[in-house]
């Protein structure tokens, strides 16, 4: 475990160092976090394919988390090609001033710990003694590769919303009428289901450091750099009909009753 420990800390790290090469010579800020998630889905499978593991589950997981990456990453990069200046980083370099280069490296470096964060979730969910075909396993595979599909619907009905010839000042359909972010709720799911799965009986005390991944996850998500950055930008861009937006709409864990009540 030691080694593939290593490799992935060592990958990310470099990665995370190539994304600031990126950055520093295009300016498009946003192919950070497309060579973020190839990374951590890259690290992830060379370090299931390193440690000693069952075949079966590393398998699963492998697969989980590779479709997660996959998914992700060529979302981020079709988005990246048509916009690539992504204004969360385009913030905090403004903030940073004549520092912003320096800042922006140790900044991406903390990226890759929570990269590293990751990977290890992944590989304790595929050390976990629990058979492979479990119920309890199989409710969780299937909850982790819905969380994937739900991601993606919320991105392409967002899409489509931008898409359209009168497009109203807040999207306001499908998922997005249930949270303000499913997006980032259902990134959090997949991560609280790969957690879960390295705590299936009979885990050991070792396996509950796989919680730190879903926690990390929703603190960063629904706290600094996902809803708080996003959110401010529609306040400022969308006014009062973000506003009444947000007042009926909850921000992070999806209220089903919506899809019932009356368009606002």
């Amino acid at each position: 475990m030691t080694a593939a420990l290593v490799t992935a800390a060592l990958l990310l790290t470099t990665a995370m160092t190539l994304a600031w090469a990126v950055e520093r010579r295009t300016g498009g800020s946003g192919w950070i976090d497309v060579i973020w998630t190839f990374a951590v889905g890259a690290a992830t499978l060379g370090a299931l394919a390193l440690a000693p593991l069952a075949q079966q589950r590393a398998l699963l997981i492998g697969a989980a988390v590779g479709a997660w990456s996959l998914r992700l990453g060529a979302h981020l990069f079709a988005r990246t090609r048509k916009t690539p200046v992504d204004a969360r980083y385009a913030a905090l370099m403004q903030s940073w001033g004549a520092q912003a280069s320096v800042r922006l490296l140790a900044f991406l470096q903390i990226q890759a710990l929570a990269g590293f964060v990751l990977v290890s979730c992944a590989l304790l969910a595929a050390k976990a003694p629990a058979p492979v075909w479990s119920l309890g396993a199989v409710l969780l595979t299937v909850c982790a590769f819905a969380s994937i599909a739900g991601e993606a619907v919320a991105d392409a009905q967002l899409a489509a919303w931008r898409r359209a010839p009168t497009v109203d000042r807040i999207c306001d359909r499908g998922l997005w009428r249930i949270s303000r972010h499913p997006n980032y709720f259902f990134e959090w799911l997949f991560w609280a289901a790969v957690a879960a799965l390295a705590l299936a009986p009979p885990a050991s005390f070792v396996s509950w450091a796989a919680l730190a991944a879903p926690a990390m996850m929703y603190w960063l998500l629904r706290y600094a750099s996902g809803v708080p950055h996003l959110e401010a930008h529609m306040r400022r861009t969308r006014g009062q009909a973000f506003e009444a937006y947000a007042r009926r709409t909850p921000a992070f864990f999806p209220d089903p009753r919506r899809f019932f009540s009356r368009a606002s």
